[in-house]
């Protein structure tokens, strides 16, 4: 099965060039265009990380905001109590752990 591909020229940097001929060196990778094609992928797959993140994190602040919006707050002293009360028993279940 052919697979389709398009050539594509890239200016580097001495430093980039000398990285990517490295990884072929290194027996990791046949050519330098292998090393790119993975990168790429690392690239993508970042990206599409940091997106699903970035929705995660807008959805939160759209229910906080709603949340908010009628009235369930929490007083910030409450808060901190609470947040005090958990590190204190993690650092208890640390300590019965070791």
């Amino acid at each position: 099965m052919a697979t389709n591909r398009t050539t594509v020229n890239v200016s580097l940097t001495p430093e980039l060039d000398a990285f990517l001929q490295s990884r072929v060196k290194s027996g990791r990778y046949q050519t330098t265009s292998e090393v790119v094609r993975e990168a790429l992928r690392l690239l993508e797959r970042h990206e599409r990380e940091r997106d699903e993140a970035f929705q995660q994190l807008k959805a939160k602040l759209e229910r906080g905001a709603a949340q908010a919006e009628r009235g369930e707050l929490l007083d910030g002293d409450e808060v901190f109590d609470e947040l005090r009360d958990m590190i204190e028993e993690s650092r208890r279940n640390k300590a019965v752990n070791q």
